[in-house]
């Protein structure tokens, strides 16, 4: 079985069907999925859908797209939703310097090192997004060396790979690694060792080939473990089993 650790089944590509999928899932092979929230409003949706289905988790956060409104008292909303039994992490936070129109780079690391330290006095462990950040994301990343997490949708170097690898820090890969032009992020899988990856959907986006341009799902999460059982020379059963217990292992998942 299949656990796609990033999937946002709160967003609004689902409103028409979001019941139906969640319940087709465990028939396509996928037994657990980690929902992250993009601000208060979507963590909360993403703990209310986890109250629901015994195979989902929540996580909670503030995304940079997302952080314009953030306050002190944004941080204390994310801090009440994380006492919730279903959430495992504090995600997806981080930096994302791709659009002109998110919010400042200053904006986006005050929010980012506010969360990196409220997982620190929580103990729990962090989704990190980076999108054309990868300096400065991995600086403040050092600055915390307590907490641990995953970079999601990993799109930096094998280099960087290794160092947080070495930080103690785990990389979960999308459907990005079976598109043609994926030299980077294949580099970057094969330099990390298998028990420090995890699979994702980033559901509804990035669906991985035979499906790209499509709505993406849960299900699809078989292709991306497809690939990366070649691109470490195992078998889907054997990277199937290792993912999944990665990500039990990460998100404290018995």
């Amino acid at each position: 079985m299949l656990f796609d650790t990033h999937a946002h089944y709160d967003a609004e590509q689902f409103d028409a069907d979001r019941d139906a999928v969640l319940d087709g899932l465990a028939d396509r092979g996928v037994s657990l999925v980690l929902n992250p929230g993009c601000d208060p409003a979507s963590s909360r949706a993403a703990a209310e859908l986890a109250d629901r289905y015994p195979f989902l988790y929540a996580a909670v956060g503030w995304h940079p797209e997302n952080c314009g409104p953030y306050t002190p008292a944004g941080l204390e909303e994310i801090r009440a939703l994380a006492q919730h039994p279903r959430v495992r992490a504090i995600g997806e936070i981080g930096l994302d310097y791709y659009w002109e129109e998110n919010p400042p780079r200053e904006h986006q690391q005050r929010v980012f090192r506010d969360q990196m330290a409220l997982a620190e006095e929580l103990g729990l462990p962090v989704i990190v997004h980076d999108r054309e950040a990868h300096a400065d994301s991995l600086s403040i990343v050092r600055e915390f060396p307590r907490v641990r997490g995953v970079f999601h949708c990993y799109s930096g170097s094998a280099e960087m790979a290794r160092e947080l690898v070495d930080l103690g820090w785990m990389l979960s890969f999308t459907g990005v690694l079976t598109y043609k032009n994926a030299r980077r992020a294949v580099e970057a899988a094969q330099a990390v060792p298998l028990d420090r990856l995890m699979i994702e959907t980033d559901s509804p986006y990035m669906a991985p080939v035979p499906h790209r341009g499509k709505r993406n799902d849960s299900g699809y999460v078989r292709h991306i473990c497809e690939r990366l059982a070649d691109i470490k020379g195992v078998s889907f059963e054997e990277c199937a089993r290792i993912t999944l217990e990665n990500g039990k292992r990460f998100f404290g998942i018995g």
